[in-house]
């Protein structure tokens, strides 16, 4: 297994970390990341194949089970609860039962909702807009509130506290970082153990309410499962959805792809190959349980393997022009380019894992990202990017740290 060095904070890198994935590619489907201290997967099928390995899995093996420092206990108290974290059979008890819950009926329900809260915010944009602040955060954290039935109001306290506790799982995470990321995991639980006290007397048509209706063989949520899970889609799914709309504006605008690629009929072709394209997490890494050999190399019981979910999106030996911004390659009724190659299904990205931890919220993700991008190019047809956008320092997540656009809008 080769060994390569490369700071993910490294500014170029942070900027474009595309190139050294295309090197380490060439090394095999399996190279060692000295920073992290890593083995890493970078080829579609070892990523595909490692996320799917029932001798892998995110929870720490009991002998190797990490001792959080006594002033990030809250945060991992939160995360002790997550099916994020936890393997079969408790992640698959918590899953069946919050998917009772986030049924697709529920989400698909949302649209209405949905549209014209993405309407009203570009109503309140200015002509020359930072739209990272003023859209892409704004659509994710407000429907999760409307979701856990809080006010609106309370949005911006919900993103304070999402930014702060997903600083634990950047590169960049400091011991400053890591207070602020307890502090908002106690003030985070205290909070939704409130508002789910308040729900068992006071039902409602919530998530909360649901999360709590919830049961499978007569088992339902504890209370730390679902502030647990609660904090969960807010993190996750926000973080994720916000990047990809800012990555996808970024795309859409830069390789001139625009209005036409968001229209009803191409608009889930074209948010599919924003999320291979430029995806919002790089990094998902998993915990060896068992002494295997995986890809030539031998792994040991309490070993981690990283598997590079955006190293995967580009691989040449599964996508044409991989490094090619291409809004039709996911769409089926559209006919090829002529440079791609004939008659070759695309085979699905991995931006939202494979395996028994798929992102429970991808499809509510993708209900977001098609209806918002529809929204904004319909009533923006001529947005231009108004100052070349920058990466932020945030891996193994990757987005923007904001997007100046002129957004050219006609009324509704």
């Amino acid at each position: 297994m080769q060994r390569f060095r490369q700071n993910p904070t490294d500014p170029a890198f942070v900027q474009n970390p595309y190139g050294f994935y295309d090197r380490t590619r060439q090394a095999g489907e399996l190279f060692f990341w000295e920073d992290f201290d890593l083995a890493c997967a970078t080829g579609h099928a070892a990523v595909g194949a490692l996320l799917k390995d029932r001798r892998l899995g995110r929870e720490a093996p009991a002998d190797h089970a990490i001792i959080p420092a006594p002033h990030t206990e809250e945060f991992y108290a939160i995360e002790a609860h997550s099916m994020l974290e936890l393997e079969p059979p408790r992640h698959t008890r918590l899953r069946g039962l919050v998917l009772r819950a986030f049924t697709s009926r529920r989400i698909a329900a949302l649209a209405p909702e949905i549209t014209a809260l993405c309407h009203e915010l570009i109503d309140a944009l200015p002509e020359d807009a930072d739209l990272l602040s003023g859209y892409a955060q704004q659509v994710p954290v407000i429907v999760i509130a409307q979701l856990l039935g809080v006010p609106d109001s309370l949005a911006p306290q919900l993103l304070q506290w999402s930014n702060a506790m997903v600083g634990m799982y950047q590169a960049r995470r400091s011991v400053e970082m890591e207070h602020a990321a307890a502090d908002a995991a106690r003030d985070f639980a205290g909070f939704l153990r409130s508002h789910i006290a308040e729900r068992r007397e006071t039902p409602a048509d919530d998530l909360i309410t649901h999360l709590i209706a919830a049961e499978e063989d007569g088992a339902r949520l504890s209370t730390d499962e679902m502030i647990s899970t609660c904090i969960l889609l807010l993190n996750a799914g926000h973080e994720a959805t916000v990047h990809t709309l800012g990555n996808g504006v970024k795309a859409l605008c830069e390789h001139r792809a625009g209005p036409g690629s968001v229209t009803a009929e191409r608009i889930a072709s074209t948010v599919e190959e924003i999320l291979r394209f430029d995806p919002p997490l790089h990094m998902f890494t998993r915990w060896v349980y068992e002494d295997v050999t995986l890809f030539g190399h031998d792994f040991h019981r309490g070993d981690k393997v990283a598997c590079l979910l955006a190293a995967a999106n580009r691989d040449p030996a599964v996508y044409d022009l991989p490094n090619q911004f291409a809004p039709a390659r996911f769409d089926p009724a559209q006919s090829a380019p002529a440079q791609f190659a004939p008659a070759r299904r695309t085979p699905p990205h991995t931006a939202f894992g494979a395996g028994v931890h798929f992102c429970v919220g991808a499809p509510l993700a993708r209900l977001e990202l098609q209806i918002a991008l529809t929204c904004l190019f319909a009533r923006c047809p001529d947005l231009a990017l108004a100052a070349v956008p920058r990466y932020a320092d945030i891996y193994p997540f990757h987005g923007l740290d904001r997007l100046d656009v002129r957004l050219g809008r006609k009324p509704r």
